[in-house]
Protein backbone atom coordinates (compact mmCIF):
# COMPACT_ATOMS: atom_id res chain seq x y z
CA UNK A 1 0.00 0.00 0.00
CA UNK A 2 1.36 3.41 -0.97
CA UNK A 3 2.21 5.73 1.88
CA UNK A 4 -0.61 8.15 2.53
CA UNK A 5 0.39 11.76 2.08
CA UNK A 6 -0.21 14.17 4.90
CA UNK A 7 -1.84 17.23 3.42
CA UNK A 8 -2.57 19.38 6.45
CA UNK A 9 1.09 20.10 7.35
CA UNK A 10 1.69 21.42 3.85
CA UNK A 11 -0.48 24.43 4.67
CA UNK A 12 1.52 25.37 7.76
CA UNK A 13 3.70 28.47 7.47
CA UNK A 14 5.68 28.17 10.70
CA UNK A 15 9.08 29.80 10.36
CA UNK A 16 8.08 31.72 7.24
CA UNK A 17 8.26 35.51 6.97
CA UNK A 18 5.49 37.18 4.98
CA UNK A 19 5.21 40.76 3.72
CA UNK A 20 1.77 42.03 2.75
CA UNK A 21 1.32 45.47 1.22
CA UNK A 22 -1.93 47.39 1.41
CA UNK A 23 -2.70 45.41 4.56
CA UNK A 24 -4.24 48.01 6.86
CA UNK A 25 -7.77 46.95 5.89
CA UNK A 26 -9.89 44.93 3.49
CA UNK A 27 -8.42 42.11 1.44
CA UNK A 28 -4.86 42.86 2.53
CA UNK A 29 -5.70 42.65 6.22
CA UNK A 30 -7.68 39.41 5.70
CA UNK A 31 -4.79 37.77 3.83
CA UNK A 32 -2.25 38.93 6.41
CA UNK A 33 -4.36 37.46 9.20
CA UNK A 34 -4.75 34.19 7.30
CA UNK A 35 -0.98 33.85 6.88
CA UNK A 36 -0.41 34.68 10.54
CA UNK A 37 -3.03 32.16 11.68
CA UNK A 38 -1.10 29.47 9.82
CA UNK A 39 2.11 30.40 11.62
CA UNK A 40 3.84 33.04 9.52
CA UNK A 41 5.56 36.08 10.94
CA UNK A 42 3.80 38.88 9.10
CA UNK A 43 4.87 42.37 8.16
CA UNK A 44 1.81 44.52 7.63
CA UNK A 45 2.50 47.44 5.34
CA UNK A 46 0.55 50.45 4.12
CA UNK A 47 1.16 54.17 3.86
CA UNK A 48 0.06 55.20 7.37
CA UNK A 49 2.01 53.88 10.33
CA UNK A 50 -0.84 54.49 12.77
CA UNK A 51 -3.23 52.32 10.75
CA UNK A 52 -0.87 49.36 10.38
CA UNK A 53 0.20 49.57 14.01
CA UNK A 54 -3.45 49.15 15.02
CA UNK A 55 -3.79 46.05 12.82
CA UNK A 56 -0.53 44.55 14.08
CA UNK A 57 -1.57 45.17 17.68
CA UNK A 58 -4.90 43.42 17.07
CA UNK A 59 -3.06 40.45 15.56
CA UNK A 60 -0.68 40.21 18.51
CA UNK A 61 -3.62 40.39 20.93
CA UNK A 62 -4.83 37.18 19.27
CA UNK A 63 -1.46 35.50 19.76
CA UNK A 64 -0.24 36.09 16.21
CA UNK A 65 3.18 37.39 15.14
CA UNK A 66 2.99 40.71 13.32
CA UNK A 67 4.62 44.11 13.02
CA UNK A 68 3.79 47.17 10.93
CA UNK A 69 6.21 48.90 8.56
CA UNK A 70 4.90 51.91 6.63
CA UNK A 71 5.74 52.36 2.95
CA UNK A 72 4.35 54.15 -0.07
CA UNK A 73 4.29 51.68 -2.96
CA UNK A 74 4.63 54.56 -5.39
CA UNK A 75 8.03 55.48 -3.93
CA UNK A 76 11.04 53.33 -4.82
CA UNK A 77 13.05 54.41 -1.78
CA UNK A 78 10.17 53.37 0.49
CA UNK A 79 9.87 50.04 -1.31
CA UNK A 80 13.54 49.18 -0.94
CA UNK A 81 13.53 50.28 2.70
CA UNK A 82 10.47 48.09 3.33
CA UNK A 83 12.35 44.98 2.22
CA UNK A 84 15.44 45.94 4.23
CA UNK A 85 13.40 46.61 7.38
CA UNK A 86 11.53 43.32 6.98
CA UNK A 87 14.78 41.37 6.83
CA UNK A 88 16.18 43.37 9.74
CA UNK A 89 13.11 42.62 11.87
CA UNK A 90 12.60 38.94 11.06
CA UNK A 91 15.87 37.76 9.54
CA UNK A 92 14.58 36.99 6.06
CA UNK A 93 11.64 36.96 3.68
CA UNK A 94 9.73 34.04 2.16
CA UNK A 95 6.29 35.28 1.09
CA UNK A 96 5.30 38.50 -0.65
CA UNK A 97 1.74 39.60 -1.33
CA UNK A 98 1.51 42.68 -3.53
CA UNK A 99 -1.93 43.96 -2.61
CA UNK A 100 -1.51 47.75 -2.44
CA UNK A 101 -3.31 49.45 -5.30
CA UNK A 102 -4.46 52.86 -6.50
CA UNK A 103 -7.43 53.91 -8.57
CA UNK A 104 -7.98 57.69 -8.22
CA UNK A 105 -10.41 57.88 -11.17
CA UNK A 106 -13.81 56.27 -11.69
CA UNK A 107 -15.36 56.91 -15.08
CA UNK A 108 -14.52 56.77 -18.78
CA UNK A 109 -10.84 56.60 -19.69
CA UNK A 110 -10.81 60.11 -21.19
CA UNK A 111 -11.25 61.41 -17.64
CA UNK A 112 -7.90 59.93 -16.60
CA UNK A 113 -5.28 62.66 -16.72
CA UNK A 114 -1.53 62.07 -16.83
CA UNK A 115 -1.08 62.43 -13.08
CA UNK A 116 -3.75 59.83 -12.33
CA UNK A 117 -2.41 57.51 -15.04
CA UNK A 118 1.10 57.68 -13.62
CA UNK A 119 -0.13 57.02 -10.08
CA UNK A 120 -2.09 53.94 -11.16
CA UNK A 121 0.87 52.48 -13.05
CA UNK A 122 3.44 53.42 -10.39
CA UNK A 123 1.52 51.81 -7.51
CA UNK A 124 -0.16 48.90 -9.28
CA UNK A 125 2.67 47.78 -11.58
CA UNK A 126 6.00 49.47 -10.99
CA UNK A 127 5.75 49.15 -7.21
CA UNK A 128 5.27 45.36 -7.19
CA UNK A 129 8.02 45.00 -9.80
CA UNK A 130 10.51 47.00 -7.74
CA UNK A 131 9.58 45.21 -4.52
CA UNK A 132 9.97 41.75 -6.06
CA UNK A 133 13.22 42.68 -7.81
CA UNK A 134 14.63 43.96 -4.52
CA UNK A 135 13.50 40.81 -2.70
CA UNK A 136 14.60 38.35 -5.39
CA UNK A 137 18.14 37.65 -4.08
CA UNK A 138 16.76 37.18 -0.57
CA UNK A 139 14.19 34.63 -1.70
CA UNK A 140 16.77 32.87 -3.85
CA UNK A 141 19.25 32.61 -0.98
CA UNK A 142 16.55 31.06 1.24
CA UNK A 143 15.88 28.35 -1.33
CA UNK A 144 12.75 29.82 -2.84
CA UNK A 145 9.54 31.53 -1.88
CA UNK A 146 6.08 32.55 -2.95
CA UNK A 147 5.00 35.81 -4.55
CA UNK A 148 1.29 36.56 -4.88
CA UNK A 149 0.16 39.53 -6.94
CA UNK A 150 -3.36 40.75 -6.32
CA UNK A 151 -4.83 41.54 -9.71
CA UNK A 152 -8.50 41.90 -10.71
CA UNK A 153 -11.04 40.41 -13.06
CA UNK A 154 -10.60 43.76 -14.79
CA UNK A 155 -7.16 42.50 -15.74
CA UNK A 156 -8.80 39.69 -17.72
CA UNK A 157 -11.35 41.91 -19.43
CA UNK A 158 -11.54 45.67 -18.86
CA UNK A 159 -14.35 46.82 -16.60
CA UNK A 160 -16.23 49.99 -17.48
CA UNK A 161 -15.44 52.87 -15.17
CA UNK A 162 -12.04 51.51 -14.17
CA UNK A 163 -10.37 51.29 -17.56
CA UNK A 164 -6.79 52.31 -16.74
CA UNK A 165 -6.92 50.37 -13.47
CA UNK A 166 -7.91 47.35 -15.58
CA UNK A 167 -4.96 48.01 -17.89
CA UNK A 168 -2.60 48.03 -14.89
CA UNK A 169 -4.00 44.72 -13.71
CA UNK A 170 -3.63 43.15 -17.16
CA UNK A 171 0.00 44.20 -16.94
CA UNK A 172 0.44 42.69 -13.48
CA UNK A 173 -0.93 39.40 -14.81
CA UNK A 174 1.69 39.46 -17.54
CA UNK A 175 4.41 40.45 -15.06
CA UNK A 176 3.34 37.53 -12.86
CA UNK A 177 3.91 35.06 -15.65
CA UNK A 178 7.17 36.69 -16.73
CA UNK A 179 8.56 36.41 -13.20
CA UNK A 180 7.29 32.83 -12.93
CA UNK A 181 9.24 31.96 -16.08
CA UNK A 182 12.44 33.66 -15.02
CA UNK A 183 12.47 32.66 -11.36
CA UNK A 184 11.06 29.13 -11.44
CA UNK A 185 14.53 27.58 -11.50
CA UNK A 186 15.18 29.36 -8.19
CA UNK A 187 12.06 27.75 -6.68
CA UNK A 188 10.37 31.14 -6.49
CA UNK A 189 6.72 30.68 -7.34
CA UNK A 190 4.73 33.63 -8.66
CA UNK A 191 0.95 33.63 -8.98
CA UNK A 192 -1.84 36.17 -9.28
CA UNK A 193 -5.30 36.34 -7.73
CA UNK A 194 -8.04 38.16 -9.64
CA UNK A 195 -10.81 39.16 -7.24
CA UNK A 196 -14.24 39.97 -8.58
CA UNK A 197 -16.60 42.32 -6.79
CA UNK A 198 -15.43 42.27 -3.16
CA UNK A 199 -17.10 44.51 -0.59
CA UNK A 200 -14.22 46.63 0.67
CA UNK A 201 -13.64 50.36 1.05
CA UNK A 202 -11.46 50.32 -2.06
CA UNK A 203 -14.30 49.05 -4.29
CA UNK A 204 -17.04 51.09 -2.65
CA UNK A 205 -17.74 53.06 -5.84
CA UNK A 206 -18.88 49.79 -7.45
CA UNK A 207 -21.03 48.18 -4.75
CA UNK A 208 -22.35 51.33 -3.07
CA UNK A 209 -24.16 52.33 -6.26
CA UNK A 210 -27.30 50.19 -6.39
CA UNK A 211 -27.55 50.26 -10.19
CA UNK A 212 -23.94 49.16 -10.63
CA UNK A 213 -24.28 46.55 -7.89
CA UNK A 214 -27.35 45.00 -9.51
CA UNK A 215 -25.61 44.95 -12.89
CA UNK A 216 -22.83 42.91 -11.33
CA UNK A 217 -25.08 40.61 -9.33
CA UNK A 218 -27.08 39.64 -12.40
CA UNK A 219 -23.83 38.32 -13.93
CA UNK A 220 -22.55 36.55 -10.81
CA UNK A 221 -23.76 32.93 -10.61
CA UNK A 222 -23.39 32.91 -6.83
CA UNK A 223 -25.62 36.01 -6.71
CA UNK A 224 -23.60 37.88 -4.12
CA UNK A 225 -20.63 40.14 -3.77
CA UNK A 226 -17.55 38.66 -2.16
CA UNK A 227 -15.97 39.52 1.16
CA UNK A 228 -12.29 39.87 2.03
CA UNK A 229 -12.10 36.43 3.64
CA UNK A 230 -13.09 34.90 0.29
CA UNK A 231 -9.62 35.84 -0.95
CA UNK A 232 -7.63 34.89 2.14
CA UNK A 233 -7.97 31.11 1.79
CA UNK A 234 -6.51 31.06 -1.70
CA UNK A 235 -3.69 33.34 -0.58
CA UNK A 236 -2.78 30.93 2.24
CA UNK A 237 -2.81 28.02 -0.21
CA UNK A 238 -0.58 29.76 -2.76
CA UNK A 239 1.82 30.87 -0.03
CA UNK A 240 2.18 27.35 1.35
CA UNK A 241 3.89 24.14 0.27
CA UNK A 242 0.45 22.78 -0.63
CA UNK A 243 0.89 24.86 -3.81
CA UNK A 244 4.47 23.74 -4.42
CA UNK A 245 3.75 22.92 -8.08
CA UNK A 246 1.78 26.09 -8.80
CA UNK A 247 3.45 29.01 -10.54
CA UNK A 248 2.45 31.40 -13.29
CA UNK A 249 -1.21 30.86 -12.40
CA UNK A 250 -3.91 33.52 -12.74
CA UNK A 251 -6.69 32.56 -10.32
CA UNK A 252 -10.17 34.06 -10.33
CA UNK A 253 -12.17 34.57 -7.14
CA UNK A 254 -15.28 36.19 -8.56
CA UNK A 255 -18.32 34.09 -7.77
CA UNK A 256 -18.28 32.83 -11.35
CA UNK A 257 -18.59 36.30 -12.91
CA UNK A 258 -15.98 35.79 -15.63
CA UNK A 259 -17.46 32.43 -16.59
CA UNK A 260 -21.05 33.64 -16.86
Amino acid sequence: MAEQKRIQPLFQLDGKVALVTGASKGIGEAMARGLAEFGAKVVISSRKQEAIDAVAEAFRADGLQAIGIAANMGNIEDIHALVDKTVEAYGGLDIIINNAAANPVFGPIQNTDERAFDKIIDVNLKGPFELCKKAYPILKERGGGSIINISSIGGLKPERGIGIYSVSKAAINSLTQAMAQDWGADNIRVNAICPGLIKTKFSEALWNDEAILQRFLKKIPLRRAGIADDIAGLAVYLASDAAAYCTGGIYRVDGGYAAA
